[in-house]
């Protein structure tokens, strides 16, 4: 009862607000500029965005089967990672949108920076070297052909 009474007095504002109101232009273009394509984003994932990339390029553009096939037997730890990634955006296109599984296709992939966490390893004479063990953000985005 409460979030439906909260719902209403935010739909009460939204409607007395002016229709010229920056608050409410913003959220109209928001809403025209909304993403329609289903995706799947893996935040903080513990793998360098060169090797994601290499199993990116591998799918980028591939039907969503063909795909999962490639990654089923591809031996590199970010291909499991991948293919986690790309069976949730196949579940978000069938129940959010509505789409036709046999129909989707990797329509963009790729791997951003997120940050290295920095290890130190002790050398001889006293010395350390820096260990960076770099972590990436992967988006995969489907689209219907």
């Amino acid at each position: 009862m409460e979030e439906y009474g909260r719902r209403a007095a935010r739909d009460e504002r939204r409607i007395s607000m002016a229709k010229g109101h920056r608050s409410q232009i913003k959220r109209d273009r928001n809403e025209n500029q909304k993403e329609k394509r289903p995706s799947a984003k893996l935040s903080y994932a513990r793998v360098s965005v060169q090797k994601a990339c290499f199993v990116l390029d591998a799918i980028r553009g591939k039907d969503v089967n063909t795909a999962l096939g490639i990654l089923a037997y591809n031996p590199r730890y970010a291909s499991r990672v991948i293919e986690k990634l790309l069976k949730s955006a196949v579940a978000n296109a069938e129940n959010n949108n509505g789409m036709d599984v046999s129909k989707l296709y990797v329509a963009e992939c790729f791997a951003n920076d997120a940050p290295t966490m920095k290890r130190v390893h002790p050398r001889a004479q006293g010395r350390a070297y820096r260990i960076l063990k770099r972590m990436s953000h992967i988006t995969v985005v489907l689209d219907e052909k």
